[in-house]
């Protein structure tokens, strides 16, 4: 197990492509600039020291030292020491819509980005409860099992996104499902599913007729409701940015309209609450309450109870990189001088 201490400096890593694009553009403005002076074959007899592929590396070394640098920062942590801790908790899998309507931006910024913004902050708040997340669309995929890591929910929420499920569609019926198997055999009332989705169901995802199986089994399904019923267009996302709306086959503009009866159904038929979201609020809190009143199990797993920082193996050779980098000077050395002496000898 590892972790890191200080996560929140990977930020600095945007830093390298950053300092990528002022090198070429150093090397491509000097291009110019030497192109000016006069002919580059008589230049290049008048400052003959000069090596263009040591000024190259001497920037790789920087940058890999740079990189290492801000990882020694956030400090990682390996676990060295288990402990079994007993506690009591719910099962909670929260079946997340990523079909292209949830791109919809009747909530800000849009109705998937909103959901995964709160469900971020209901993680944080989360205390001994299991967590597992199911994506879908036309078809239902498990993106992260049932897990106390609550770590590993945050950095498999953010990648999710339309992309990841290649079938379009709502398929509600298929995520209650999906959750169902994940579950396993056991049954107890200390199980609940959230839905988050628009609603707009496939013609025949029979939703209702499964979640009243999962009430046989003593399963709460809560669900909610996310964007307006009174319709918005769905709009194209070209590398993450809008692009002009979707169109039918006829060219008129694909409109998403929230379906709140059929959520109000599955959750009714289940003993759940329904929530319809606001950009304010969401509404996980409401529902996080009503789990918060289930019974819970108590649960034994094994946690991690030391760690040991290895900042130091990075540091380390982030300053050796540094110092070697330092130490690289930029004029052609007198062995390969040497070497291109002979080689031009030879083809004499």
């Amino acid at each position: 197990m590892f972790k890191f201490e200080n996560p929140e400096y990977f930020y600095a890593l945007a830093l390298i492509p950053i300092c990528v694009l002022i090198y070429i553009w150093y090397v491509f403005k000097t291009r110019r600039n030497m192109k000016k002076l006069g002919d580059s074959a008589l230049l290049r007899q008048l400052v003959p020291d000069v090596s263009k592929a040591k000024k190259t590396g001497r920037f790789v070394l920087f940058t890999l030292g740079l990189s290492l640098l801000i990882l020694g920062i956030c400090n990682l942590q390996t676990g060295t020491k288990t402990q079994d801790v007993k506690r009591e908790g719910a099962d909670i899998m929260v079946c997340l819509d990523v079909s292209n309507s949830m791109m919809a931006q009747d909530l800000s910024p849009n109705r998937l980005e909103r959901a995964k913004i709160a469900l971020e902050k209901m993680i944080d708040k989360l205390q001994g409860d299991r967590l597992g997340i199911v994506v879908f669309a036309g078809e239902a995929y498990v993106q992260l099992p049932i897990t106390t890591d609550y770590g590993a929910a945050k950095m498999f929420l953010e990648s999710i996104s339309p992309k990841i499920v290649p079938v379009q569609g709502t398929n509600i019926a298929a995520a209650i499902n999906t959750s169902l198997e994940s579950f396993g055999k056991d049954e107890g009332k200390n199980k609940a599913i959230v839905i988050i989705t628009d609603g707009e169901q496939n013609e025949e995802d029979d939703a209702v007729s499964v979640a009243e199986e999962a009430a046989k089994k003593h399963i709460t399904i809560h669900t909610i409701g996310v964007g307006s019923e009174s319709g918005v267009p769905i709009p194209n996302m070209v590398n993450g940015v809008p692009a002009g709306y979707k169109k039918d086959k006829q060219g008129n503009t694909v409109v998403t309209k929230l379906d709140p009866k059929i959520l109000q159904d599955i959750a009714a038929a289940t003993n759940g609450v329904y929530v319809q979201a606001t950009s304010a609020d969401i509404g996980l809190d409401a529902i996080m309450n009503k789990i918060a009143e289930m019974d819970k199990k108590q649960m034994e797993s094994k946690m991690y109870t030391d760690y040991e920082d290895q900042f130091q193996w990075f540091l380390g050779a982030a300053l050796l990189l540094l110092v070697i980098e330092a130490l690289i000077s930029e004029r052609v050395s007198r062995l390969w001088k040497k070497l291109n002496l002979f080689k031009d000898a030879k083809t004499v």
